[in-house]
């Protein structure tokens, strides 16, 4: 018996299933109270429990989050620099997560950051390094900032703006 998946996490699937299958994006049929806001959201591809592509938007790029799902869904799939774009052969052993983050607000101070609640951004000029909440390893918002940094190339040493948000998750 196949369990059942939330519709956030299904219009996920489907389009990264179709996108590789066929080329196409589905339309969604009937979006969700939640799917009609608009919000940032990352979505997560693993494969036998590593992560396969995590691709997402910090803030609403799109009109509303089933847009949102839908192009990051194949930005995961096709565009994560880190990995190389899903086969077909794959799409039965994917698993899909995906994040709905909050407003982010300014933390002026990192006793405010707590890894297993907040996820964080950093900032520096122009880079950006986010870091979603309630990840496997990471155990501090020291950890947190130090892996920002590293993925927005910006030095220990320089000056950073903090920022934290919440998520919804949907697995």
């Amino acid at each position: 018996m196949e369990k059942k998946i939330h519709s956030i996490v299904k219009l996920a699937k489907e389009t990264v299933e179709n996108y590789i299958r066929e080329g196409k994006i589905p339309k969604p049929e009937e979006l969700t109270p939640e799917m009609k806001e608009r919000a940032g959201v990352f979505v997560s591809i693993h494969k036998h429990g590593q992560l396969r592509g995590c691709i997402g938007t910090f803030e609403p790029t799109k009109k509303n989050v089933a847009e949102e799902i839908m192009s990051n869904a194949i930005s995961s799939a096709t565009r994560d620099p880190r990995f190389p774009p899903v086969g077909a052969s794959e799409l039965p052993a994917l698993e899909y997560s995906v994040d709905i983050l909050t407003q982010p607000e300014p933390v002026k101070d990192i006793k405010e950051l707590d890894p297993k609640e907040y996820g964080v951004i950093v900032e520096s000029g122009f880079r950006r390094g986010l870091l979603l909440p309630d990840l496997e390893g990471v155990d501090s918002a020291e950890e947190q900032i130090a892996i920002c940094r590293l993925k927005a190339g910006i030095s220990p040493d320089e000056p950073i703006k903090l920022e934290r948000f919440q998520v919804r998750r949907f697995k």
